[in-house]
């Protein structure tokens, strides 16, 4: 059995923490390591993360300034001692009791560096509500240049794949996780799976959609991210946002 660390990044985040430490200290997976990373919260944050450590003595609690999200995320990585990385975003939480263990046994039978699959958007409120479905499939190679990738909180990968490529580019703002994908699933000597099941709930409302301002933002990261690590140009940005629509389809 393979270690596994995840990865939550908090910041006055106790109105969601509690379903989202949920999700992950009821996994039937024995072997975690679970880091949380806060930006020296000022809320109830650290409080309720206290709580559960008590009863679960593998939480790792690191509170400090940080430059944003994917600072603490790069922290979490390089504190990892765990064989695969995961994240877990603290208004997000796993599908399931069980999805981690799924997601190691595809990873270990299939000889794989990472395995990543569906993500459903979820209401604030009403976490069984379904706003939309990032269904995803088969890893091609090809598809990076249509604009595809996996839903970054479903991809789980083993920690040599953080040790080869590095972490998140702190130029990028709001498009780090895509940027770093792209780095990522274009290394033809990786081999990555895909596992047909929900493995994350998203909140709606994330920082890269909650305003037209942040839509545009994003679009000029993603645009650079592709010319920069070369998997594309113009069409693919567009196939790459023009692709959501039907994310309120499938639901």
């Amino acid at each position: 059995m393979c270690k596994v660390s995840i990865i939550t990044a908090t910041y006055n985040s106790a109105s969601s923490l509690n379903s989202c430490l949920d999700s992950v200290v009821k996994q039937n997976y024995k072997d975690l390591e679970y880091i949380i990373i806060d930006g020296k919260s000022f809320d109830d944050t650290l409080n309720i993360v206290r709580d559960y450590q008590k009863k679960y003595p593998y939480i790792k609690l690191i509170s400090e300034k940080d430059s944003g999200i994917y600072d603490a995320l790069n922290k979490g990585v390089q504190l990892a001692t765990g064989d695969v990385l995961g994240f877990v975003h603290s208004d997000d939480l796993l599908a399931n009791n069980h999805i981690v263990t799924d997601l190691v046994n595809q990873l270990q039978n299939e000889q794989l560096d990472g395995v990543y699959g569906d993500l459903q958007y979820v209401d604030k409120v009403d976490l069984n509500k379904v706003i939309r479905l990032w269904k995803s499939c088969d890893f091609k190679s090809s598809l990076l240049k249509k604009g595809w990738m996996p839903a970054h909180p479903t991809l789980f990968l083993k920690k040599e794949v953080y040790q080869k490529h590095g972490i998140f580019d702190l130029n990028y703002k709001i498009a780090a996780d895509y940027d770093f994908m792209l780095r990522v699933l274009k290394d033809k000597t990786l081999k990555f799976g895909y596992l047909s099941k929900v493995i994350t709930k998203m909140r709606v409302g994330g920082a890269s959609n909650r305003s037209l301002k942040n839509i545009i933002q994003k679009t000029k990261e993603d645009y650079r991210a592709i010319l920069s690590n070369q998997v594309g140009g113009i069409f693919s940005i567009l196939r790459k946002n023009t692709s959501k629509i039907k994310q309120f389809i499938l639901k």
